[in-house]
Protein backbone atom coordinates (compact mmCIF):
# COMPACT_ATOMS: atom_id res chain seq x y z
CA UNK A 1 0.00 0.00 0.00
CA UNK A 2 1.47 3.41 -0.94
CA UNK A 3 1.36 6.29 1.31
CA UNK A 4 0.85 9.68 0.72
CA UNK A 5 3.49 12.30 0.91
CA UNK A 6 3.33 15.10 3.24
CA UNK A 7 3.54 17.28 0.27
CA UNK A 8 0.57 15.54 -1.19
CA UNK A 9 -1.53 16.12 1.57
CA UNK A 10 -0.84 19.41 1.61
CA UNK A 11 -1.87 19.68 -2.00
CA UNK A 12 -5.04 18.00 -1.06
CA UNK A 13 -6.82 21.36 0.18
CA UNK A 14 -5.83 23.19 -2.76
CA UNK A 15 -7.54 20.70 -5.19
CA UNK A 16 -10.69 20.53 -3.60
CA UNK A 17 -10.78 24.22 -3.62
CA UNK A 18 -9.93 24.33 -7.30
CA UNK A 19 -12.63 22.16 -7.79
CA UNK A 20 -15.28 24.15 -5.89
CA UNK A 21 -14.42 27.21 -7.37
CA UNK A 22 -14.81 25.47 -10.83
CA UNK A 23 -18.09 23.67 -9.82
CA UNK A 24 -20.07 26.93 -8.07
CA UNK A 25 -18.76 29.53 -10.87
CA UNK A 26 -21.31 27.86 -13.26
CA UNK A 27 -23.97 29.11 -10.70
CA UNK A 28 -23.39 33.21 -10.52
CA UNK A 29 -25.69 36.01 -11.44
CA UNK A 30 -24.81 38.01 -14.37
CA UNK A 31 -22.03 41.10 -14.21
CA UNK A 32 -23.71 44.18 -14.02
CA UNK A 33 -20.34 46.50 -13.64
CA UNK A 34 -16.47 45.20 -13.45
CA UNK A 35 -13.19 46.29 -12.82
CA UNK A 36 -10.75 47.60 -15.58
CA UNK A 37 -9.31 44.56 -17.78
CA UNK A 38 -6.05 46.52 -16.44
CA UNK A 39 -6.19 46.06 -13.23
CA UNK A 40 -7.40 42.50 -13.23
CA UNK A 41 -4.09 41.56 -15.00
CA UNK A 42 -1.89 42.91 -12.58
CA UNK A 43 -3.87 41.01 -9.50
CA UNK A 44 -3.06 38.29 -11.77
CA UNK A 45 -0.08 38.27 -12.43
CA UNK A 46 1.25 38.97 -8.91
CA UNK A 47 -0.64 36.06 -7.92
CA UNK A 48 0.87 33.81 -10.49
CA UNK A 49 4.03 34.24 -9.63
CA UNK A 50 3.53 33.91 -6.01
CA UNK A 51 1.34 30.54 -6.23
CA UNK A 52 4.58 29.78 -8.66
CA UNK A 53 7.34 30.82 -6.02
CA UNK A 54 5.25 28.68 -3.24
CA UNK A 55 4.04 25.74 -5.17
CA UNK A 56 6.73 24.78 -8.44
CA UNK A 57 9.99 23.67 -7.24
CA UNK A 58 12.23 26.17 -9.29
CA UNK A 59 15.91 26.22 -8.79
CA UNK A 60 16.02 30.10 -7.05
CA UNK A 61 19.15 30.59 -5.52
CA UNK A 62 18.54 32.26 -2.09
CA UNK A 63 15.06 31.86 -2.17
CA UNK A 64 15.91 28.16 -1.70
CA UNK A 65 17.28 28.70 1.81
CA UNK A 66 15.49 27.32 4.74
CA UNK A 67 13.83 29.57 7.23
CA UNK A 68 12.26 26.86 9.77
CA UNK A 69 13.77 23.29 10.09
CA UNK A 70 13.02 20.35 7.71
CA UNK A 71 10.95 18.33 10.64
CA UNK A 72 8.04 16.79 10.33
CA UNK A 73 6.35 18.85 13.03
CA UNK A 74 6.67 21.78 10.83
CA UNK A 75 5.36 20.27 8.10
CA UNK A 76 2.21 18.84 9.80
CA UNK A 77 1.69 22.00 11.20
CA UNK A 78 1.56 23.46 8.00
CA UNK A 79 -0.87 21.01 6.78
CA UNK A 80 -2.92 22.00 9.47
CA UNK A 81 -2.75 25.71 8.61
CA UNK A 82 -3.74 25.16 5.23
CA UNK A 83 -6.81 22.77 5.88
CA UNK A 84 -8.12 25.78 8.24
CA UNK A 85 -7.28 28.50 5.49
CA UNK A 86 -8.84 26.52 2.81
CA UNK A 87 -11.85 25.92 4.61
CA UNK A 88 -12.62 29.50 5.58
CA UNK A 89 -12.26 30.29 1.68
CA UNK A 90 -14.56 27.60 0.89
CA UNK A 91 -17.33 28.76 3.68
CA UNK A 92 -17.10 32.40 2.69
CA UNK A 93 -17.71 31.09 -1.31
CA UNK A 94 -20.43 29.25 -0.14
CA UNK A 95 -21.75 32.00 1.99
CA UNK A 96 -21.14 34.73 -0.76
CA UNK A 97 -23.20 32.23 -3.08
CA UNK A 98 -24.24 33.94 -6.74
CA UNK A 99 -22.69 37.29 -5.95
CA UNK A 100 -18.93 35.58 -6.46
CA UNK A 101 -17.09 36.28 -9.18
CA UNK A 102 -13.24 36.14 -9.96
CA UNK A 103 -13.02 39.74 -10.81
CA UNK A 104 -14.31 42.63 -8.86
CA UNK A 105 -17.33 43.17 -9.81
CA UNK A 106 -21.34 43.82 -9.11
CA UNK A 107 -23.86 40.89 -10.19
CA UNK A 108 -27.24 41.93 -10.63
CA UNK A 109 -29.46 41.69 -7.63
CA UNK A 110 -26.29 42.48 -6.04
CA UNK A 111 -26.77 41.66 -1.79
CA UNK A 112 -24.22 43.13 0.72
CA UNK A 113 -23.66 39.84 2.65
CA UNK A 114 -23.13 39.85 5.83
CA UNK A 115 -23.42 36.17 7.58
CA UNK A 116 -21.03 33.62 8.21
CA UNK A 117 -17.18 34.96 7.78
CA UNK A 118 -18.56 37.78 6.39
CA UNK A 119 -20.00 38.79 9.83
CA UNK A 120 -16.61 39.26 11.34
CA UNK A 121 -14.48 40.30 8.08
CA UNK A 122 -15.07 41.98 4.69
CA UNK A 123 -12.35 39.33 2.38
CA UNK A 124 -12.89 36.56 4.10
CA UNK A 125 -11.87 34.39 0.98
CA UNK A 126 -8.67 36.40 0.75
CA UNK A 127 -7.95 35.58 4.35
CA UNK A 128 -8.46 31.86 4.06
CA UNK A 129 -6.45 31.71 1.07
CA UNK A 130 -3.77 33.92 2.95
CA UNK A 131 -3.90 31.46 5.99
CA UNK A 132 -3.55 28.40 3.64
CA UNK A 133 -0.72 30.14 2.29
CA UNK A 134 0.89 30.72 5.12
CA UNK A 135 0.73 27.02 5.73
CA UNK A 136 1.96 25.90 2.47
CA UNK A 137 4.92 28.64 3.65
CA UNK A 138 5.61 26.88 6.46
CA UNK A 139 5.64 23.47 5.08
CA UNK A 140 7.93 24.51 2.40
CA UNK A 141 10.21 26.33 4.47
CA UNK A 142 11.90 28.02 2.47
CA UNK A 143 12.35 31.83 1.79
CA UNK A 144 10.38 31.88 -1.67
CA UNK A 145 7.17 30.64 0.80
CA UNK A 146 7.34 33.94 3.04
CA UNK A 147 7.85 36.05 -0.76
CA UNK A 148 4.87 34.73 -2.09
CA UNK A 149 2.77 35.09 1.06
CA UNK A 150 3.91 38.59 1.06
CA UNK A 151 3.17 39.13 -2.98
CA UNK A 152 -0.33 37.53 -2.32
CA UNK A 153 -1.06 39.91 0.81
CA UNK A 154 -0.11 42.81 -1.49
CA UNK A 155 -2.44 41.63 -4.21
CA UNK A 156 -5.19 40.59 -2.24
CA UNK A 157 -5.42 43.72 -0.48
CA UNK A 158 -5.06 46.04 -3.37
CA UNK A 159 -7.84 43.79 -5.47
CA UNK A 160 -10.27 43.94 -1.80
CA UNK A 161 -9.80 48.08 -2.06
CA UNK A 162 -11.30 47.76 -5.60
CA UNK A 163 -14.07 46.41 -4.65
CA UNK A 164 -14.55 48.14 -0.69
CA UNK A 165 -14.71 51.30 -4.07
CA UNK A 166 -16.98 49.77 -5.80
CA UNK A 167 -19.73 48.31 -2.87
CA UNK A 168 -19.10 51.64 -1.01
CA UNK A 169 -20.75 53.20 -4.27
CA UNK A 170 -23.29 50.27 -4.81
CA UNK A 171 -24.77 50.46 -1.12
CA UNK A 172 -23.74 53.69 1.01
CA UNK A 173 -23.98 53.99 4.24
CA UNK A 174 -25.17 50.53 4.82
CA UNK A 175 -21.58 49.66 3.71
CA UNK A 176 -20.10 52.08 5.30
CA UNK A 177 -21.76 50.95 8.84
CA UNK A 178 -20.76 47.42 7.61
CA UNK A 179 -16.76 48.58 7.47
CA UNK A 180 -17.07 49.72 10.70
CA UNK A 181 -17.97 46.91 12.57
CA UNK A 182 -15.54 44.49 10.53
CA UNK A 183 -12.20 43.75 10.05
CA UNK A 184 -10.19 44.29 6.39
CA UNK A 185 -8.51 40.70 6.01
CA UNK A 186 -8.51 40.19 9.68
CA UNK A 187 -11.69 39.33 11.94
CA UNK A 188 -12.52 42.26 14.45
CA UNK A 189 -14.42 40.85 17.18
CA UNK A 190 -15.11 44.31 18.67
CA UNK A 191 -17.60 47.26 17.21
CA UNK A 192 -15.88 50.91 17.54
CA UNK A 193 -19.04 51.03 19.79
CA UNK A 194 -17.39 49.02 22.67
Amino acid sequence: MRHLTLWQLEMIPWWIFAAYWLITALRVNRTKEREKSADRLATVVVVVVAYELLFAHWRLGALDLRFLPDTEWFAWAGIAITWVGVAVAIWARYCLGVYWSARVTLKEGHQLICSGPYAYVRHPIYTGMLVGCIGAAVVVGEWRGIVAVILLLLAHSRKAMREESLLKREFGEEYAAYRRRTGFLFPKFWSRAA
